[in-house]
């Protein structure tokens, strides 16, 4: 019997030789089988193989994850792991059962284990998780939307986690998913007193647009505009908090009104803007801010999105334009979870909302969308919504509202594929605080990929129907 003494030298050397490439698999089937066991063992067989189709692609496509070559009805299990920009490590994993053939396709096959079960295609894109020993209360966001997030897939031997060491690494295979397609357009904004940053799609336009608006975490919030102009509409994200371009202090909202609609009125001018096909979308406080936008004078957009995000703001109002005090200086109706995280949901209820705050949702006079997450721990959307419907019924106008309601999602509800952060770290000073999202694993990348659809289809009716 040949030992498992066959060095890698032995074989380049038989190679060199040009002895016959049968004889150099038969000794390479030795070698498999007295260092891999026997389940491995073949005297012809060819290399375990990971495929990824395409390998790049945008972060709202599916990709083909396959295997091949593998001997039949074995375990296996398919990881993906990334690092973000902060150089946190990112992973998910899934447990398989090759089929007769010795393939894997995880379009068709179920995992019966690791990060997710069933059959998801794209679980190991929204299923990533810091990995154990990472740093508490991350979130998976996209700073630089320029460059991709690279996943490096690998298929290892038996079921195992990532974190088990050492464990057979049979095939491996890099995907890269981007926000901006090719030809799409980053342009910087610091114009009339706004910040923000304009995408343009590929071509001369004009193109519908949307105003994008985030929540209360602050800065300039790029990656869901980046990916609306890779989907054919111009897409301003726009600073309003937390920004060092805006006026200070950075802990408060420092402008008003004004400077919104100043915002509606640069995308509307632009010349590669279709003046009366411009949407607003919102998330969190942001929908607060798409509402009151909406129902200023002078404003008309086509449509609006909100996603979990209350009526009224959930800040004391500083003066009537709508600049607020400190969000940390009223913590009336802050609640605490047993660990001591953070949920904002109950400072949301539109009865804890000031009155002067409270939009005049009856002067609403475009169609609006409203996602709702049922498992939201930060923002009481369920009560806002049915605020929202119960007025434009009340008003004659309940043809313009829809909902989309999902079990299990929590607040933050983005594009598909990307992985949801039931907590993460809302601050540093003056106090560290974690603060509760909500949402479940599997519902919430169920309604992520949902809600996006409906999205793009809510945008191509009102924005070029």
């Amino acid at each position: 019997m040949v030992r498992a003494h066959i060095s890698v030298t032995t074989i380049r050397q038989l190679i060199e030789l040009k002895i016959p490439s049968i004889s150099v698999h038969r000794n390479l089937a030795c070698l498999h089988r007295a260092v891999g066991g026997v389940r491995w063992k073949s005297s012809y067989r060819q290399a375990p193989l990971l495929t990824a189709a395409p390998v790049r692609a945008l972060v709202d496509e599916q990709i083909s994850i396959k295997g091949r070559f593998l001997p039949p009805h074995c375990p296996v299990t398919v990881c993906a792991q990334m690092h973000s920009e902060d150089g946190d490590l990112w992973e998910a994993f899934a447990h398989y059962k090759t089929n007769a053939d010795g393939t894997l396709n995880l379009t068709r096959d179920h995992s019966v284990g690791g990060s997710y079960s069933g059959c998801e295609p794209m679980g190991l894109f929204w299923g990533l998780q810091p990995a154990p020993g990472g740093r508490e209360g991350l979130r998976l966001r996209k700073k630089n939307v320029e460059t991709p997030f690279v996943v490096h897939m690998s298929l290892l031997e038996g079921h195992v986690s990532p974190s088990e060491r050492p464990s057979t690494e049979l095939a491996a295979v890099t995907t890269e998913r981007w926000y901006m397609a090719p030809g799409v357009q980053r342009i910087d904004i610091r114009q009339d007193g706004v910040v923000g940053t304009l995408f343009l799609p590929p071509g001369p336009g004009p193109f519908p647009a949307m105003l994008d608006l985030w929540g209360m975490g602050g800065g300039l919030v790029e990656y869901r505009s980046a990916l609306f102009a890779s989907r054919g509409y111009a897409s301003l994200s726009l600073a309003y908090i937390g920004h060092r371009d805006l006026p200070g202090p950075q802990n408060r909202i420092n402008v008003g009104d004004s400077y919104f609609k100043s915002a509606f009125h640069l995308l509307q001018d632009h010349q590669q803007v279709c003046a009366n096909r411009i949407g607003i979308i919102g998330l969190s406080f942001g929908v607060y801010l798409t509402l009151r936008i909406a129902t200023q004078t002078g404003v008309k957009p086509s449509c609006l999105i909100c996603i979990n995000g209350p009526i009224g703001s959930t800040t004391k109002l500083s003066d009537a334009d709508g600049k607020t005090e400190d969000f940390e200086s009223e913590q009336k109706y802050w609640t605490f979870d047993d660990q001591g995280h953070v949920s904002f949901r109950d400072v949301s209820l539109p009865a804890n909302l000031s009155s002067e705050s409270k939009v005049k949702i009856e002067r609403l006079a475009c169609p609006v969308m409203y996602i709702v997450g049922e498992d939201d721990l930060s923002c009481s959307s369920i009560e806002n919504a049915n605020l929202i419907e119960e007025t434009l019924r009340a008003a004659g106008k309940s043809q313009l509202f829809t909902r989309l309601s999902y079990p299990g999602a929590g607040h933050l509800i983005e594009p598909p594929y990307t992985p949801n952060s039931r907590t993460s770290l809302w601050s540093v000073k003056p106090k560290k605080r974690i603060t509760l999202w909500g949402g479940h694993l599997t519902p919430h990348a169920a309604a992520q990929e949902d809600a996006w659809n409906k999205i793009l289809g809510f945008m191509e009716s009102n924005l070029r129907g």
